[in-house]
């Protein structure tokens, strides 16, 4: 007994508010009996007319409630002539059914009252306490599984009550560190099969090449060291990202247009300016050496997969900054443009040769995000054919 009411709190819950309650019940109950002792003893005076056998009045006086408990109830009567009197009732004859039951003399009515009242608290507050508790028992069980490693589990979320606000909060914490720990763990097999890929073409390189390699041997092998120094680069970066508390970088007032131009120059991209739009209009807040890698990234992934000239356009709406890169590459299929932020995803179709390791937009997309901003693919805006990243970041005035 003593263990299911320490280990169980639906137990200790219904029996603290069923002795609450016993213990108001009994309270008022000792009140009322003591409140009718109290009128039942107290001697109170009335005004009287005592009359005769023919109902002719006799003399008017006073009466004045005596006697002690036991003795039953005494009346001294004096009149204003002087004269006094003694009126007795005795004590009712215990067998005598005349009066009121038991249960509803003063003397013991509270306690039928004690009784009553904890029997219907008792039937009626166990349901709600055990539901209640249940809810609780449900989220334990499932917080237990996940602990365990299960991290799919999650809990039962109905009502609107501090219950279900926890549960609520418990699968969407419990959703982000499953998709935290999903993303690791396929950035760790990807990041090995991509490191895996450059270095075995370097090994049949240095196999094949002989003791006097041809210029083309060491280009490849050139290439697949830029590839490998490139991908431990975006993965490092990737890392540090997904760490909230890593140091990335000062946050400053960034002049958009002014990075935007530079990498457009590198990249031999053109450079639109919204009409109506000045450049003092897309400062932002932010950490300027990786708004320009997520610049670069968004021009190099346009020009690995697109072919003719690469347009960048910034504007304002909204009191948000917004810098879009147009392509004439193949363009992305609705169903894939949000995949295609995910770490290593690359199109149907697309080969390793063309180079990049599938984390560049991925990058993009951590970098938006660190920065408050959101970065999405649509269509280009003229209808031609292509795709279209735009980045979007709150601007900031100064």
């Amino acid at each position: 007994m003593v263990g299911l009411f320490t280990r169980h709190l639906y137990v200790r819950i219904w029996v603290a508010v069923l002795a609450g309650v016993a213990a108001l019940t009994f309270a008022a109950g000792m009140a009322w009996r003591i409140a009718a002792e109290n009128e039942r003893t107290q001697p109170l005076p009335r005004e009287l007319i005592v009359r005769d056998a023919d109902d002719q009045p006799l003399g008017k006086g006073t009466a004045m409630r005596t006697g002690r408990p036991g003795e039953g109830l005494r009346f001294d009567v004096t009149l204003d002539n002087g004269q006094v009197f003694n009126l007795q009732l005795l004590p009712r004859n215990r067998d005598d059914r005349s009066g009121p039951p038991p249960w509803f003399r003063p003397e013991t009515s509270y306690l039928w009252m004690l009784g009553i009242v904890g029997l219907a608290v008792a039937v009626a507050l166990f349901p709600i306490v055990r539901r209640l508790t249940q809810r609780l028992e449900a989220l334990q069980r499932g917080v237990q599984r996940w602990g365990e490693g299960d991290l799919s589990v999650r809990v039962p979320e109905g009502g609107e009550d501090e219950v279900a606000d926890l549960a609520k909060r418990f699968n969407a914490a419990a959703g982000r560190i499953e998709t935290l720990v999903r993303s690791h763990k396929s950035l760790l097999a990807n990041a090995s099969h991509e490191l895996r890929s450059p270095l075995t073409r370097i090994r049949m390189g240095l196999e094949l090449m002989g003791e006097r390699p041809s210029p083309g041997f060491r280009d490849e092998i050139n290439r697949n060291i830029g590839e490998l120094d490139q991908l431990i680069d975006e993965i490092l970066l990737a890392s540090r990202l997904d760490a909230s508390e890593a140091d990335v970088g000062t946050v400053e007032t960034v002049d958009l247009t002014g990075l935007a131009a530079e990498e457009c120059a590198r990249a031999g991209a053109e450079l639109d300016l919204a009409e109506g739009t000045h450049s003092d209009a897309l400062a932002v807040q932010g950490i300027p050496r990786l708004l320009r890698r997520a610049i670069r990234n968004l021009l190099e992934n346009a020009r690995r997969y697109g072919a003719g000239e690469i347009s960048v356009q910034l504007e304002t709406r909204g009191g948000k900054a917004l810098l879009r890169v147009n392509d004439r590459g193949p363009g992305v299929p609705p169903g894939l443009r949000e995949r295609i932020f995910e770490p290593f995803y690359r199109l149907p179709g697309a080969s390793e040769r063309d180079g990049g390791v599938g984390l560049g937009l991925a990058l993009v997309k951590s970098i938006v995000g660190r920065h408050a901003g959101t970065v999405r693919c649509e269509s280009r805006p003229d209808g031609l054919p292509g795709a279209s990243f735009v980045i979007e970041l709150p601007a900031t005035s100064g």
